[in-house]
């Protein structure tokens, strides 16, 4: 698994028992964890027929750039269970911030989607949960993000 710089792929799944595990890329964090979005959404729906109709304001912060990662994946598996939601297109800006001798992460974007309509969307797998189990956030010639969720 090393993608070259020029970025060929967005994200490739990998074997994990009863689970599924991806690796998403990006040449920097907020794309890396742009394609995690998009790699999530389809192990659940095929992405590519999920139009932009509805955009939904998101911000997260968390303590590091594993839990920004966790946290962002629940909360949009969140907006899908809740809100009946796919996503497709994913904007995302992360920064990293100081207070009191503290790093934080904060993540802010707009994600863009519509309604599941069964009769539209592809039905894959159900994703139950995003995990911690060797979730990483790697930084070297390009971002990789390493996810198994939890189906």
């Amino acid at each position: 698994m090393k993608p070259s710089k020029d970025l060929q792929k967005q994200y490739e799944f990998f074997d994990v028992t009863a689970d599924v595990g991806f690796w998403a890329f990006g040449r920097t964090i907020n794309e890396a964890y742009q394609n995690a979005s998009l790699a999530m959404f389809e192990v659940m729906t095929d992405t590519k027929k999920v139009n932009q109709i509805i955009n939904k304001k998101i911000t997260i912060q968390s303590e590091d750039k594993v839990s920004l990662l966790y946290d962002y994946l629940e909360e949009l598996l969140f907006l899908e269970e809740t809100e009946f939601l796919f996503f497709s297109k994913f904007d995302l800006m992360i920064k990293k911030s100081f207070k009191d001798d503290e790093i934080s992460y904060e993540l802010n974007g707009t994600i863009w989607g519509e309604h599941i309509d069964w009769d539209k969307h592809e039905r894959r797998s159900e994703v139950k949960a995003v995990t911690f189990h060797l979730m990483d956030v790697i930084e070297d010639d390009l971002f990789k993000v390493r996810v198994i969720l939890d189906l």
